[in-house]
């Protein structure tokens, strides 16, 4: 049960804070379907900052003195660089939206199609191969927060709970939780995404009352560049094996899923994400789950295809998204360019 909770939040935390990205974009009235490709570049330039720092001579002298705190600060710095980056990125989008009013379904395409060609052409430059790795082989386990740099002996029972949410999980994880509660209340319970959500749902009488809605919308895709951005890089820490190769596995479209599941809601989306990572955690590792134990209830021995367990995270996709996609409410005003002149 450890296993499978400390795995289902390595898969679901991704698909919350970028669908939480998703969420800002589309509240102000852009739909941001280049999630995918924000995801990769955020994960790209979280990698190449994080493999540039380990080649430092600074970095193995942390290493060597086992300086934990100073690593999970290199860590949060390479999250900021992610979400910088994926804001800037983002911006392509803003302003062929708001100031060319151009498709946004087709310009969201476009940056899905341009980031995966970038970061390979980047990524072939840098490493001469179409992977980008961080520099140290065990990058991974230096991220990691365990027992023993929480001033624990390694053989310490720290309980259920200790052992799930302590022992072998990323900072990475906890910080996007937080992240995502601080989002949700300022979007939903403050005068600031009250006047974002308004730009989502009727821009003209937003503009009646003084709210400059492009202004706005440059703000909402903004954020949801950022989100977007940084959500790539967690997913290539915890869930690509820190690496970089310009693809997310599908993560930023099943995002978008999760968002219209959880019906633009960030209580319903905490759900919809811990569901869809629990099954991209049987997906991922049905070899390694046993229900009660003793081998008897393992899933690798219940005599179903791999395939199939690889298949149950877009076959829920597609179930759920056919039975709630009618209850559904998308922001009125998405997708429709802003006309000051309108009414």
């Amino acid at each position: 049960m450890t296993f499978l909770i400390q795995q289902t939040l390595i898969y679901g935390v991704p698909l919350l804070i970028v669908a939480l990205a998703g969420v800002f974009a589309e509240r102000s009235g852009i739909i941001n379907l280049a999630l995918e490709g924000i995801m990769v570049f955020g994960a790209f330039i979280g990698v190449l900052f994080v493999r540039i720092m380990q080649t430092s001579a600074g970095f193995e002298a942390l290493k060597s003195a086992g300086d934990w705190m100073a690593l999970q600060g290199l860590e949060l710095l390479a999250m900021l660089a992610a979400a910088v980056c994926g804001a800037i990125f983002s911006l392509l989008l803003s302003f062929a939206s708001i100031n060319l009013r151009a498709d946004q379904t087709i310009g969201g395409t476009a940056l899905n199609l341009l980031a995966p060609a970038l970061v390979l052409f980047f990524i072939r430059i840098i490493a001469n191969q179409n992977t980008l790795q961080m520099a140290s082989g065990d990058s991974a386990s230096w991220f990691m927060i365990k027992k023993t740099t929480l001033g624990f002996d390694r053989d310490a029972d720290l309980g259920f709970f200790g052992n799930t949410f302590l022992h072998k999980v990323y900072l990475a994880t906890y910080v996007c939780i937080i992240l995502f509660i601080v989002l949700s209340v300022i979007l939903y319970k403050t005068r600031f995404g009250l006047r974002l959500r308004s730009c989502g749902e009727n821009p003209q009488a937003a503009n009646s009352l003084g709210i400059n809605v492009q202004k706005m919308r440059y703000i909402g895709t903004t954020i949801s560049g950022a989100l977007a951005g940084m959500g790539g890089f967690v997913y290539a820490l915890t869930t690509a094996n820190c690496a970089s190769t310009g693809d997310v596995a599908g993560f930023g479209f099943l995002a978008i899923a999760v968002m219209i599941f959880g019906n633009w809601k960030p209580l319903n989306i905490a759900g919809a994400s811990l569901l869809f990572g629990l099954f991209k955690c049987i997906a991922a590792a049905y070899s390694s789950i046993d229900i009660n134990g003793d081998g008897v209830y393992a899933l690798a021995n219940l005599g179903i295809s791999s395939h199939f367990y690889r298949l149950l995270p877009y076959l829920i996709t597609l179930l759920v998204l056919a039975f709630t996609s009618k209850s559904s409410r998308a922001p009125k005003a998405e997708g429709i360019p802003y006309d000051k002149s309108m009414r």
